[in-house]
């Protein structure tokens, strides 16, 4: 048998044996396939192995010496003493170094900087320990630490009543949908950059030819943002998304609920004597917005049908149907897509489908809307609205005044 064929045959059965056997099981292993090859041995295993020679020719001497006891690997008072066995401080000082800082504290430098491996380590010999990159990393394994992201788990404190308020707006729609009125999901997307801008996600190119995009996100003065404001049908499964070119006010989100219906609902409903309407505590549909109020009033007088309004819960948005039956999809279509024009937007939002059957209809929204309108308290006292003995602040409906 010639040596390279030894040399593969070697290298087999370490593999199929290597990850069972401790350090000294694989000098032993090396030590007893040398003294099978005789001469030339050491150098055909330590090719097939990769173990150093220094190595198989400790493990050599292992087998002409008396065994070990059973579990110890060296012989007594062999091999150097671990790094924190020898630098007493050396874990308590990386410790305080991963841990938060406080002002004063000698470490506080790298509270404003990435703590890498080799930071540590500069951090750590600059108090006197002499370790470098490669042994921060063991450390840092010993003390169970490793790099993670930031997970968002913390939603704020949870309304003692935040889930009462999910069955209440469960059963509203349910009571609308059998009742065969219209239920619709609102919100307001956010804001997107016009212009040859990078767009998140991937998207099928030609080999080494990515779609090249300006460096910087800076607004183009000629150009802007535009605010897409949805409308998601629930019980259709279909959207309506007006998109805007100025300011995402009350009075906007509100004139796209009254296109979605002078479009799409009163066709879909036409006889509706109810609408409902599910939105976040915020922005610009908040339960705590006069003018959001103030508009649903004027859409109810115009359209002649009660407006029935369930808000969700502070820091409980992404429960909002919208978001995860409309607007994700919309994200999905047009990833890795420059938004290059207005027009671009509103034909990218309208080809957004789904195999569910999603289907959503899109207008742009060239008007202007004033901020900051102060909407006085006798316009409020003019509300002819209803409010809820639950949450009133939450559940209320706005109801058409009588012409007079």
């Amino acid at each position: 048998m010639g040596p390279t064929v030894d040399v593969v045959a070697i290298r087999r059965k370490y593999l199929a044996i290597r990850d069972q056997l401790d350090e000294r099981g694989r000098r032993l292993f090396a030590a007893a396939e040398v003294r099978a090859l005789g001469y030339g041995g050491v150098s055909a295993v330590a090719r097939a192995t990769g173990i150093a020679r220094s190595t198989i020719d400790r493990g050599l001497k292992d087998i002409d010496g008396p065994a070990l006891p059973m579990g110890q690997i060296r012989r007594a008072g062999s091999g150097q003493r671990p790094l924190t066995a020898r630098d007493k401080t050396l874990l308590d000082d990386l410790r305080r170094l991963l841990e938060p800082m406080t002002v004063g504290d000698p470490m506080r430098p790298l509270l404003w900087v990435s703590k890498s491996q080799e930071k540590l380590a500069v951090a750590l010999r600059k108090i006197g320990h002499r370790v470098g990159r490669t042994t921060v990393a063991k450390l840092l394994r010993q003390l169970n630490y490793s790099r993670l992201c930031n997970s968002k788990t913390n939603g704020g404190g949870h309304h003692v009543d935040r889930d009462a308020q999910f069955e209440h707006i469960n059963a509203q729609v349910l009571a609308f949908q059998a009742d065969g009125q219209p239920a619709i999901s609102v919100d307001t997307k956010k804001k997107e950059l016009i212009g040859n801008f990078k767009n998140g996600g991937t998207d099928y190119r030609p080999a080494g030819k990515p779609r090249r995009v300006n460096t910087h996100d800076f607004a183009d003065p000629k150009r802007g943002k535009v605010v897409p404001y949805g409308v998601y049908d629930i019980a259709d499964n279909s959207g309506w998304v007006s998109v805007g070119i100025d300011h995402d006010t009350a009075e906007f989100a509100v004139n796209a609920i009254r296109r979605w219906w002078e479009k799409i609902g009163r066709q879909r409903y036409p006889g509706a004597r109810q609408l409902m309407i599910t939105a976040d505590g915020g922005g610009s549909n908040g339960a705590r917005v006069r003018l959001w109020k103030i508009e649903l009033q004027k859409l109810a007088d115009e359209i002649g049908i009660e407006i029935t309004v369930c808000h969700y819960p502070p820091g409980t948005s992404k429960w909002n149907k919208i978001e995860h039956r409309l607007f994700c999809h919309i994200t999905q279509n047009w990833q890795a897509r420059p938004l290059t024009s207005r027009l671009a937007v509103v034909e990218l939002i309208a080809a957004t489908t789904t195999k569910t059957g999603l289907t959503v209809d899109c207008e742009l929204d060239e008007r202007l809307y004033a901020d900051g309108i102060k909407v006085p308290d006798a316009d409020m006292d003019a509300l002819n609205i209803i409010r809820a003995d639950f949450h009133p602040e939450w559940n209320y409906t706005i109801m058409p005044r009588k012409e007079t």
